[in-house]
């Protein structure tokens, strides 16, 4: 049965967590160059609209449809197919709201991965892989884990919000695109934007109060744990990495900060309803510390993931996922586990199974995709292109004409 304030609750959460994709086109816009900013907002803004489709024509029924063998969901939905306005079963809100709350998760996913290609990916060559991507990573695994018939699921592996679904599939297959495409023309360079970044940030967090708390999918008691444990876990972050930044460079950075308080939120996702507030805070400066980290791995394995995607949704999403099974307890969640600290082991190796089956999975399957269409229509734009600025040369616009007439007219 539908209950109008569960309803009303996720209505707004949906509307948050759709916000969160132009928050992450900010986010991401400031730290390239100006003459990609318009390129870098593009990866998040036709992603809204073309996994949109994906979803409803098809990516919402693989993903919850009838199991099959535990991998992937039927036909059922297909089309939206039965997915109308009475409740979801085993929810009271909407089936058609369920249906539109988890596309907003579906669409977010394959932005992420964009973090690590800004710069110098051929735009065509971006939509086809987005697609691909979504049909044949995004669903099957978001099958594994909240389909009640996923393989996942029925071992005990836990995931809130995403932590494995969202943040390790997407940071894996950052990782492996980065490296498939190689690194851009002149390197890496300082932001363009900073104060771009900082808004995308701070709209990132305010997003992820409907991203996690709105996973409770009620106007409860569940909610408000999750929504505490989203900010706590957040604050921290950013404090953590601010502490390092001062120990290692001797200063306090605004990008730390940021890129901190994104981490410490990656890192609670999976954790959010099944911890108690004292652990998010530990969930949160622990991911703090160890993003921080992963995102020096790219100057020391000389890999460029531009956007630190891997370094923080990768790396915060395995631990993220590995600290639900050390930290979660039956009494904050009786639909959840208890894990080590309440003196069981059985979550943790569920949770391991989970990381590791999700980062393979989602790496091989990138790989394949990355290298299928680099022998189609090509990956990479022409280096002059690179050189030119990818806003001009595949848009045919530019983020800063201030008032000039836009290219095409000149």
């Amino acid at each position: 049965m539908v209950n109008a304030g569960d309803t009303a609750w996720l209505l707004v959460a949906t509307a948050m967590v759709m916000l969160m994709t132009p928050a992450l086109a900010l986010f991401y816009g400031g730290m390239v160059r100006s003459k990609n900013v318009l390129s870098t907002f593009m990866h998040s803004f036709f992603a809204l609209g073309v996994v949109t489709l994906q979803w409803a024509l098809l990516g919402y029924s693989l993903a919850f449809g009838q199991s099959h063998g535990g991998v992937i969901g039927g036909l059922d939905f297909a089309l939206l197919h039965g997915v109308g306005m009475e409740a979801k079963a085993g929810t009271t809100v909407p089936h058609l709201l369920y249906m539109m709350y988890q596309g907003m998760f579906a669409v977010i996913t394959p932005a992420l991965i964009s973090g690590a290609i800004a710069e110098r990916m051929k735009f065509s060559a971006y939509c086809l892989f987005t697609i691909l991507w979504a049909t044949l990573v995004y669903d099957p695994i978001a099958h594994w884990v909240w389909n009640d018939g996923g393989w996942l699921h029925k071992m005990g592996a836990l995931d809130f919000a995403g932590g494995t679904v969202v943040h390790l599939a997407s940071g894996a297959s950052a990782l492996v695109t980065a490296l498939v495409l190689g690194r851009r023309v002149g390197g890496a360079a300082a932001p363009h934007n900073l104060t771009m970044t900082v808004l995308g940030a701070g709209l990132l967090w305010f997003g992820w109060f409907g991203f996690n708390a709105g996973s409770s999918l009620s106007a409860s008691g569940l909610g408000a744990l999750a929504f505490a444990n989203t900010h706590l876990a957040a604050a921290a972050g950013a404090v953590a990495w601010g502490l390092v930044d001062q120990r290692r460079i001797g200063k306090v950075t605004m990008l730390g900060v940021a890129s901190g308080l994104v981490a410490g939120l990656v890192g609670i996702t999976p954790a959010a309803g099944y911890v108690g507030p004292l652990a998010a805070i530990a969930i949160g400066a622990l991911a703090g510390v160890a993003c921080y980290g992963g995102v020096l791995l790219k100057s020391r394995f000389k890999y460029d993931d531009a956007l630190d995607a891997f370094g923080v949704h990768g790396i915060g999403g395995a631990l993220g996922a590995l600290l639900t099974g050390v930290f979660a307890q039956l009494a904050w969640n009786k639909d959840g586990a208890d894990g080590v600290v309440a003196g069981a082991g059985r979550l943790l190796v569920a949770q391991l199974a989970g990381i590791a089956s999700a980062a393979l999975y989602s790496a091989i399957a990138t790989f394949l995709l990355l290298k299928l269409i680099q022998a189609t229509i090509g990956l990479r734009v022409e280096v002059d292109a690179e050189r030119e600025g990818l806003d001009t040369t595949l848009h045919g616009e530019s983020g800063y004409a201030f008032g000039g007439a836009p290219p095409h007219e000149q």
